[in-house]
């Protein structure tokens, strides 16, 4: 169970829609005027452990850095932990992947037990790729889907299936999250967007992006409508995700995708919250809605019917 205490009525909200989510019911969270959620505060005496591996990786030229961060006490505990795979933001540094350490702090303070894997997905300077399928080496999808899981499988002890594995992304990476993620249910039992959009974009945020060829510009959307509830009566999965309301560029996205899954009666959580695109936003929301994912996965239910372990 989640540990409560502390946490905003609001989060509570949030939590109990993912139980009724497992239970095949569409949840729809409407936008607020409300305050994001306060961090809280971590003590002195927490640690967390960075590691920055190279994962073999065909799919993007040879190999894919990233950054791991391992819960206290992994090394001794000999137990198996979820993964938390995390996309950031395009465009970016080749080294933006590192610095992604806020979501293992906020996994602390919200007492989870989890692995976060914060893959690389700029290789130079200014790279804008959108986590897509650009050539048979340059495949952003393969690489997080199958050769980024496989090497943490490989490497941690993990969950090694889908209902220990949960994809998320802010603003471009939320995009990468959901584009990726809702084509590999097979691989990833939770997907969430954190102020991410539904379709490929330029480097400003504002435009379409226009591809070479049709399948490349459909391969580019987000899926929705009736393959993808084909593919969650197989894989039923969290689909999860949130906008500032000052979020000039994306909000009024989300609020079109949010309709759009209502309209197709596809399961779902979508909030809004006071504050823009910012990293203030997703510092604030990150443990609840890292709560929430790892809560469905532990309790969620699987094809097969059975438990989600």
């Amino acid at each position: 169970m989640v540990n409560t205490r502390g946490i905003s009525r609001a989060a509570l909200v949030l939590l109990a829609a993912v139980a009724a989510l497992s239970a095949g019911t569409a949840i729809v969270l409407a936008a607020t005027t409300g305050q994001p959620h306060r961090q809280p505060v971590i003590g002195s005496g927490a640690s967390i452990r960075p590691l920055s591996i190279n994962c073999p990786s065909g799919a993007v030229g040879g190999k894919l850095p990233a950054q791991v961060y391992l819960s206290p006490g992994y090394s001794a505990s000999g137990a198996r932990y979820p993964v938390v795979y995390f996309l950031h933001g395009l465009p970016a540094t080749a080294q933006s992947y590192t610095q992604n350490a806020f979501v293992a702090r906020a996994l602390l303070a919200a007492h989870e037990r989890a692995i976060v894997a914060a893959p690389q997905a700029a290789r130079a300077d200014g790279d804008d790729r959108e986590y897509l399928d650009w050539s048979p080496t340059e495949n952003w999808p393969a690489a997080v889907s199958r050769d980024l899981t496989r090497c943490i499988d490989r490497r941690f002890h993990t969950m090694t299936k889908r209902s220990g594995r949960a994809l998320i992304g802010l603003s471009a990476g939320g995009y990468g999250a959901f584009n990726v993620g809702l084509r590999h249910l097979q691989t990833f039992g939770a997907v969430e967007s954190w102020s991410g959009y539904f379709v490929a974009t330029d480097p400003s945020g504002r435009h379409v992006l226009k591809l070479a060829s049709p399948q490349a510009q459909r391969s580019a959307s987000v899926p929705t409508g009736a393959a993808l509830a084909a593919e969650l009566r197989r894989w039923p999965a969290l689909i999860a995700f949130y906008v500032g309301q000052a979020d000039d560029r994306f909000l009024d996205m989300n609020q079109a995708f949010d309709a759009t899954l209502r309209s197709q009666h596809l399961a779902h959580v979508f909030r809004s919250y006071a504050g823009g695109h910012s990293q203030t936003l997703w510092q604030a929301e990150a443990s609840v809605w890292l709560s929430m994912a790892l809560r469905f996965l532990a309790n969620g239910h699987l094809p097969d019917g059975g438990s989600s372990r």
